[in-house]
């Protein structure tokens, strides 16, 4: 079977316009088979060039493949499963700065580049002290954004339109904010501060599209494409992209040229409510629970009759009484979200979904959980039940099995730290009292932590599978 590379496909040579960190799968089979399209049926005409964010793991396979990979999407069409596949030619090259820092500062320089993209998960997007402008380069993503925009600045070129992916509030105000505090600790002057604030539009956006990776069933897509393409990622049909922007990006950005679902708004606020609560909080209730149940995809969570009526309950009776919005619609967008859980041709792995839970459930559930709180005068049991059993999958172990567990290594060694109390009342108060954690201190919220002993308790001496049930 032939190899997918530029000697068997010919590939379009664009002016490399995009620069975007990371090339995990969401990226791939979301922002740059976007931007795939654009250049097939606008005048877009632009490449990607993939910048390594982290120092771990390499794209030498994508390399190998010279950038080249087929994005599956599936859904249900009548109850038929319904497969389309694209060849995505649009990503130039990919580019190391910890491998070569020059290589990644002349990038920089490049007079075509015009947008910023990144994936770095909700942990990325941070301000760390320890980098220097001395560093080549330094660790976290806004500061080599930071050196990146400074070395464009004073070489005279024009600003960049940066379209943050990360599933965190105001993406693009939060990573502004701290390119601009790094601008301050390194020095960089108020002229580069104030063509930041002019020429640069750092737009907060919401995307959402089940991603699920290299399918399990590779070899058999193999011979259907006719080439091995080990970076062959697959998903959900169903995808929304949308992004808080003024006019003229949308205009460079030709997305409504297009049958992309794509949204230019003023106000991205409700479309970001709605989506991290709803969507994303069952997703993230479903890991713990699911897990600890004994699933391991998010379609057998929902073929699992107690689970699937539990994330509909936690939705409907809980998530959804704290949302300000007319309840129809709430409750039309919840059994939408459900019915994608249910495609079974996802296989959407919950240890996936596991990366970061700690700050997925503070961006995604303990919004619910406060205002539950404050609207009914008690804490939601649903929600709570999931934050006991979060904290139970952080043990890193569960009846003989290691969890899934994927964090940052200090808030790792942190949890480990939790578990080594001496008592079950001293790990919840130490994991309730971690401000820097959670935000605030929720050691003071009444009836909390009785919910969370209580939970924890059940989870040593009953089934997991009665718990559930008698939340259901």
């Amino acid at each position: 079977m032939k190899a997918l590379s530029k000697s068997n496909i010919s590939k379009p040579n664009y002016p490399e316009k995009v620069v975007q960190f990371g090339a995990g799968n969401f990226l791939r089979a979301f922002a740059d088979w976007a931007i795939d399209i654009l250049n097939d049926e606008t005048d877009f005409a632009g490449s990607v060039v993939i910048v390594k964010p982290t120092a771990g793991g390499s794209y030498t396979e994508l390399n190998k493949q010279d950038g080249l990979y087929h994005v599956q999407l599936q859904s249900s069409d009548g109850g038929q499963l319904k497969t389309e596949t694209r060849l995505i030619r649009c990503i130039s090259r990919t580019l190391s700065p910890y491998e070569d820092f020059a290589a990644f500062l002349e990038l920089a320089r490049q007079p075509e580049v015009r947008f910023i993209l990144s994936n770095t998960t909700e942990s990325g997007i941070r301000f760390s002290a320890k980098d220097a402008f001395e560093d080549a380069p330094p660790q976290s993503f806004p500061a080599k954004v930071t050196r990146f925009m400074f070395e464009r600045f004073r070489s005279g070129h024009r600003g960049c339109i940066i379209l943050p992916c990360e599933l965190i509030e105001d993406n693009g105000s939060e990573l502004k904010a701290i390119i601009l505090k790094y601008a301050d600790l390194w020095h960089l002057g108020e002229a580069f501060k104030h063509w930041l604030e002019t020429e640069n539009w750092f737009c907060n956006t919401l995307v959402d599209r089940i991603v699920t990776g290299f399918p399990t069933d590779a070899e058999a897509s193999f011979q259907d494409l006719g080439f091995e393409d080990y970076q062959l990622v697959r998903g959900e049909a169903y995808h929304s992209w949308v992004i808080e922007a003024p006019e003229h990006v949308k205009a460079e950005f030709p997305t409504e040229r297009t049958a992309l679902h794509v949204t230019f708004t003023q106000d991205l606020k409700p479309y970001r409510e709605i989506k991290v609560r709803i969507l994303n909080g069952a997703h993230t209730a479903m890991v713990p629970v699911g897990y600890l149940k004994g699933c391991r995809t998010v379609d057998e969570v929902m073929k699992d009759a107690e689970l699937s009526t539990f994330v509909k309950n936690l939705l409907q009776k809980e998530v959804i009484l704290t949302l300000d919005f007319d309840k129809d619609e709430l409750l039309d967008f919840a059994e939408a979200t459900l019915k994608r859980f249910e495609n079974p041709s996802l296989k959407h792995q919950l240890s996936a979904i596991a990366l970061n839970s700690s700050a997925k459930f503070r961006t995604r559930l303990l919004p619910s959980l406060l205002g539950y709180t404050q609207t009914m005068g008690k804490v939601p049991e649903r929600i709570c039940f999931a934050f006991a059993c979060l904290i139970r999958f952080y043990k890193g172990s569960w009846q003989g099995e290691a969890t899934p567990v994927k964090d940052d290594a200090d808030l790792l060694n942190w949890w480990q730290g939790v578990w080594a109390q001496d008592s079950l009342d001293e790990t919840v108060a130490e994991v309730l009292g971690n401000q820097a954690l959670w935000q605030q201190d929720f050691r003071e919220i009444a009836g909390l932590k009785e919910s969370l002993l209580g939970f924890l308790a059940r989870l040593e001496r009953e089934p997991i599978a009665e718990i559930i049930k008698s939340l259901s």
